[in-house]
């Protein structure tokens, strides 16, 4: 199966100036774990993920003030469409990411997940070769 049958393709985008309660509040009402960051004066997208707002909040950081932009990944991994999702899948747990991001091209065409993946494993009647131990 390919990353293209299991990526979402509603593409959540904030801006470096929101703050990470608007990303969390725009994360929260989609329905998704990460949202792109897109900067007109920086080249490429960048991501925000539900881990870098728990992060933040974490250390006691008021979610009112902080900015995305100081709080998003500073480099993105992309994955192309025809990828297998059990590559996508070994690169993400290899990186210690949940998220890739899905271009064709130049162009960004939608976002994987480790959630995704296993919606699509487990939809697809993937069983495993583990027994119980």
């Amino acid at each position: 199966m390919e990353v293209r049958e299991g990526m979402s393709k509603v593409v959540l985008t904030v801006g470096p100036g929101h703050t990470l309660r608007e990303a969390a509040r725009m994360m929260s009402d989609k329905g998704v774990g990460a949202a792109i960051v897109i900067d007109d004066e920086a080249p490429g997208p960048r991501i925000i993920s539900e881990r870098d707002l728990l992060v933040s909040i974490g250390r006691g950081e008021d979610p009112d003030t902080e900015r995305v932009l100081d709080h998003m990944s500073d480099s993105v991994i992309t994955a192309a469409p025809d990828w297998s999702l059990e590559r996508a899948a070994a690169d993400m747990a290899a990186r210690g990411i949940r998220h890739l991001v899905i271009c064709e091209g130049a162009e960004l065409i939608g976002v994987l997940s480790m959630r995704d993946i296993m919606r699509v494993w487990t939809s697809a009647g993937a069983t495993s070769a583990m027994t119980p131990g």
